[in-house]
């Protein structure tokens, strides 16, 4: 949500923004349907000038064997390889996915868990293959809001299978369920839900339903995510991506990687700002927002700690629900996954990142309703209330985060704090 940062705070208009192309000879507007080809040019030219890898990745063909049947690891090696000899296939996706498949065999096996052998790696691991592949030849656009797909292929129950192989759920809590609840009840009456969040890695999404499919399975499949450009244009994120309800963005942090295409991932914010403006005024939506703009990641010690927020990331959102004539409510939300999925040490501006996978507990809680009248109360600056207001969100989720992770990795303070954080799916 750091994209959000310095964009003008005006009144969003219920009807679509009137955009020029700059690159159109006759200067032709856009409205309505229109409007959605300026996103469809950013994504094209985005996968357009990827790195070499993805370059070559692009020019991928099906083989004719499916990915979607193996069995075992020889067959999911041998359609790989079949492909990379018949041409279809790029020896940089051989090697990425013989990679990938080893180290998230290692992470499923040595969990200990009954059924997860080799067969259920392998169909997992073929699942992703034949979806990533059917990305390169019927890619998926992304719109400025996109609805979780499930016919007549089911993305949501495809990344929550992926995800669900590396959930040590004997260590994993939820906290705080008395706030989902609360959080429940006002969407029930039509008013809106922002959570304020850290982000740890991509199965972030997997990891909030996974842990709230018992007990709370509406907040599980019906949140709304803001995510950024990377998980609707790297090759292996898009199928994750495609299961997922999503308001789609352009992160201020990779705004300038490619300066020509500025403008438009300008407007393409500008639009989707728009769309988030018309659906919190239908009331009863859930959003699910990381003001960071990004991943958490380790210090130096490798101590995990949430990101910090970005200020106007979280008076856009305060004054978007204020704004829709809806009542709304903004709750801070600790998220505890990153050991499962590390994201690389530093930001990288490049598409196609080497995917580590680890089986590890994790975590989600949410902490209480932040009221906005009283962390501002005697404030009268504008940008110090943005300050302040961001300030709490953090400092709260970073609590949050502090206990999770307590209940987490201590067993004895997970059983003294297990009337807060709980594990519903060991009931």
């Amino acid at each position: 949500m750091a994209w959000l940062a310095g964009l003008p705070l005006q009144k969003p208009s219920v009807k679509p923004c009137r955009c020029v192309d700059p690159a159109s000879a006759t200067g032709r507007h856009y409205f309505g349907r229109p409007a959605r080809l300026v996103q469809r040019k950013v994504q094209s030219r985005l996968a357009a000038r990827q790195q070499a890898f993805i370059q070559c990745v692009a020019e991928v063909a099906k083989p004719k064997a499916s990915f979607a049947t193996v069995q075992s690891q020889e067959q999911f090696f041998g359609i790989l390889e079949a492909g990379v000899a018949a041409k279809k296939i790029p020896q940089p996706l051989l090697l990425a996915f013989k990679d990938f498949y080893l180290n998230y065999k290692t992470a499923v096996l040595g969990s200990g868990v009954s059924g997860a052998d080799e067969k259920r790696v392998a169909q997992v691991m073929g699942a992703i293959a034949d979806r990533v592949t059917d990305q390169f030849v019927n890619p998926y656009t992304f719109p400025s809001t996109h609805k979780r797909i499930l016919e007549p292929y089911n993305y949501y129950d495809f990344g929550q299978n992926y995800v669900r192989n590396l959930v040590n759920f004997d260590i994993s809590v939820v906290g705080h369920l008395d706030n989902f609840d609360k959080m429940q009840a006002y969407l029930d009456q039509g008013d809106n839900v922002v959570c304020l969040a850290n982000h740890q890695t991509e199965a972030d999404p997997a990891v909030w339903a996974l842990l709230l499919e018992k007990t709370h399975p509406q907040l599980a499949t019906d949140v709304i995510y803001v995510a950024g450009d990377r998980v609707v244009t790297d090759p292996l994120c898009k199928p994750f991506s495609m299961g997922r309800n999503l308001f789609c963005v352009h992160s201020k942090k990779r705004m300038d990687d490619q300066p020509e295409l500025k403008a438009e991932k300008q407007r393409t914010n500008r639009r989707t700002v728009v769309e988030m403006g018309k659906a919190l005024r239908e009331g009863g939506k859930l959003l699910w927002i990381a003001p960071s703009g990004g991943r958490d990641r380790p210090n130096e010690e490798g101590t995990w700690l949430p990101a910090p927020f970005d200020a106007a990331s979280v008076d856009l959102m305060r004054y978007l629900i204020a704004s829709s004539k809806r009542p709304g409510h903004l709750f801070p939300l600790a998220m505890h996954s990153g050991e499962m999925m590390p994201p690389p040490l530093t930001v990288e501006s490049a598409i196609g990142e080497r995917r580590l996978t680890f089986y590890v507990g994790v975590g989600v809680s949410a902490g209480d309703e932040l009221d906005v009248e009283e962390v501002i109360q005697g404030i009268t600056e504008k940008d110090a209330q943005q300050t302040a207001l961001a300030k709490a969100a953090f400092q709260a989720v970073t609590s949050e985060y502090k206990q999770l992770e307590a209940a987490i990795t201590d067993s004895g303070k997970r059983a003294a704090m297990s009337d807060v954080y709980q594990q519903p799916w060991l009931q």
